[in-house]
């Protein structure tokens, strides 16, 4: 790749970050803001590329926006120690971890409301009564009035 500027559109293509989202990392201070032609247009030059290919990998990764910007800090600066590297990665695994537990818990609770369910053409539903049922006493249901539909003008037909 040759070392001049390029737009967001061969950013995105580059580095598989949507134009979309590499003006949502600029607005949000990910990135900094690029440079401009004399025309308005978005330049981005081959750190901007690297920075954009580093998040979309993070992101591939399941990082958060808070610790890929704490990433980034951590890969700009060379004199940091990997120790803080490490370390986030670390807490990011038992995060991963505790996600997969409870996805494996919904899914065991869906498996089994589904091996109740007749599946027939019966109104009787296991899973819609699990739904409705609701398992948090702790919440209070507080009914809403019936909205009113509302009335045409007499100009509409």
């Amino acid at each position: 790749m040759s070392a001049r500027p390029v737009t967001i559109g061969e950013a995105a293509r580059t580095t598989g970050v949507s134009p979309k989202m590499i003006r949502y990392y600029e607005e949000t201070g990910l990135l900094g803001a690029a440079e401009r032609s004399t025309a308005g247009y978005r330049l981005y030059a081959k750190a901007d590329l690297h920075a954009l290919r580093f998040v979309r990998r993070a992101r591939d990764l399941g990082f958060s926006m808070p610790e890929i910007a704490e990433l980034l800090a951590l890969w700009r600066d060379r004199s940091r120690a990997s120790a803080g590297v490490k370390a986030v990665a670390q807490a990011h695994v038992v995060d991963l971890r505790r996600r997969i537990a409870e996805l494996e818990g919904m899914a065991r609770s869906l498996e089994d409301l589904a091996a109740r369910c007749c599946g027939d053409d019966r109104p009787d539903c296991p899973i819609l009564d699990d739904l409705a049922a609701g398992h948090d006493d702790d919440v209070t249901v507080i009914s809403q009035p019936a909205k009113q539909p509302r009335r045409r003008s007499s100009g509409q037909a």
